[in-house]
Order: C-alpha cells, then structure tokens, then sequence
C-alpha cells in the first residue's frame, strides 16, 4: 500500500499546478488558479482536503473509492466539493484529482497552455 499523503505533500502538489498560489478561506489555507479556489486543505479535519471536481468526475471517484473520497455535505458538495482522504489517497491519484480539480478553474488560455 502507498504511504499516506501528508497536508504538507497535498500542498506540494497543489502549488505544482500551472500559476496555483496559496490563499486561505474560512481559516483553511486554499489553492487558487486566477483568484478561484480549485482546492482546500483541512476540512473538515486536518486528515482531509478537498477538491472541486465537476459532478461526474465526483459520482465516479465517489463510486470507484468511497474509502478516499466522498462529497462534501450540502450544496457545496452538490456542487463538486470533494473530501479527500490524505491517509488513504496515494500521490499519483491525487495529482491526476488534483489536475481535474486546476482545470475546473483554470482560464482558457492556461488550459491552452496545459495541452500544449
């Protein structure tokens, strides 16, 4: 089994991302690309972060991993926000998560960039 991601890892891979910066919301530091956040570390918990996937990728990941991810509660999981699970997630499916989660947000021409 991969060893578990630690909040300091989660971030590594977070400011890894194409012009990512780190902010904070709601005392939870966050990541942005072009002032939207695309992810958040310790929520609920400090064993967690979060990803804002579009809602298939969520539905997905939620029934191929329940053990990692699940929804998080209300609207803001009805709306992409995903729990992630650091002492379960291992690094090489977060940053393929974490990706989806940069180009949910990330600005055309940066998205042009990426694929190029």
């Amino acid at each position: 089994m991969a060893e578990a991601m630690t909040s300091n890892e989660f971030r590594r891979i977070a400011l890894s991302m194409p012009e990512a910066s780190e902010s904070a919301h709601m005392d939870h530091p966050d990541f942005r690309v072009d002032g939207k956040i695309f992810a958040t570390l310790g929520y609920p918990d400090k064993h967690h972060g979060m990803v804002i996937l579009p809602s298939e990728e969520q539905e997905r990941l939620v029934r191929s991993h329940p053990s990692i991810f699940t929804p998080a509660k209300g609207a803001w999981g009805r709306s992409g926000s995903t729990s992630v699970r650091l002492d379960a997630v291992d690094e090489s499916t977060l940053r393929r998560v974490m990706e989806i989660a940069w180009r949910k947000r990330a600005p055309k021409r940066l998205l042009k960039k990426a694929s190029s």
